[in-house]
């Protein structure tokens, strides 16, 4: 099915002969490949009499020869799968068969991707990156601070590589461009918080999804190729995310997240604005004044400072509906 895949990707018609003689199939089988891939990965298949078939448009499908040739990803195994329930779910998995990291997986396409606090992250085929970084942490859980706005950093930094302008970050792990959503972080533990645990940092990007397919999330969102009105190349992405993540995690690890405090919060787009915090059933209301030297959020409150940190947080703004 793979192989059929990429000669459709360009999104223009192949004839059934052409694609079988390609192949060396029979027409039928390409026929029953051509329904898999609309039952299966709900790829819809143009199909014109005189002309062929193909796709309902161009695809960019991850290339694992592209992406081990990258000088970043050079110290970090990928595994690329065309079809997986998490790709964070999957790098604990292999953590758990002994895989040594650190190494990355990446999906085509996720059946079950997750965001924090449990919710569902819509992952259509071949669209979007969906990416988890498996570390080895030494030292317990406080060499991990601040670690998923680090990886923020370094994910806005490779969208803005890619050309796509006014990105921005919220606290605590998600970037926006005009106040929407573009990408999305969950960073998972494992092991012993007091020594030698690991963490899988999974990376969302909205890159080749459009509004226009009629896909339904539960907040504003938009997508890399909306912004810059193309198709954008998957691989580069994965390429430029490697290395801008080798450089903000090597500063991380030897600095700590203190080094990079300014710098995130330059990039905070909700800097000075009345916010609401939620936490369980409580909310709270206050203005944001920046993030701490752990990564926590500085609020004013009733005109005292105070600080939140946590997995189970939320933040809106204080007018968002």
């Amino acid at each position: 099915m793979l192989p059929l895949l990429k000669l459709l990707q360009d999104g223009r018609f192949h004839s059934g002969e052409a694609l079988g003689a390609a192949l060396g199939i029979s027409r039928s089988a390409i026929w029953k490949q051509l329904r898999h891939l609309e039952t299966e990965l709900a790829l819809p298949i143009h199909k014109v009499r005189g002309r062929g078939y193909r796709l309902a448009g161009p695809l960019c499908l991850l290339d694992e020869g592209v992406l081990s040739s990258c000088s970043a990803s050079s110290a970090w195994p990928i595994s690329i799968l065309q079809s997986v329930d998490s790709t964070n779910a999957e790098a604990l998995r292999r953590l758990g068969t002994r895989q040594e990291p650190p190494f990355v997986v990446l999906a085509e396409r996720q059946t079950a991707g997750r965001g924090r606090r449990g919710r569902n992250w819509v992952s259509p085929f071949a669209e979007n990156l969906y990416y988890s970084l498996m570390l080895r942490i030494d030292g317990g859980m406080r060499q991990v601070e601040g670690l998923s706005l680090v990886v923020g950093l370094a994910l806005l930094n490779a969208i803005r590589a890619a050309g796509v302008t006014g990105v921005g970050l919220k606290w605590p792990n998600d970037l926006l461009v005009n106040g929407r959503k573009i990408a999305g972080i969950l960073s998972e533990l494992s092991g012993d918080p007091e020594d030698i645990c690991h963490v899988v940092i999974g990376i969302g990007v909205n890159v080749n999804m459009r509004a226009a397919d009629n896909i339904v999330i539960d907040q504003p969102w938009t997508s890399m190729c909306e912004g810059l009105g193309g198709l954008v190349d998957r691989n580069e992405l994965v390429c430029e995310l490697n290395r801008q993540l080798c450089r903000y995690l090597e500063i991380h690890q030897r600095l700590g997240f203190s080094a990079l405090l300014a710098e995130w919060q330059e990039h905070h787009v909700w800097q000075g604005r009345a916010v609401v915090l939620t936490a369980g059933s409580q909310s709270i209301t206050g203005v944001v004044l920046g993030v701490d030297r752990t990564g926590a959020i500085r609020l004013e409150v009733d005109g005292n400072e105070r600080s939140f940190s946590g997995g189970e947080l939320s933040l809106r703004l204080h007018d968002d509906s």
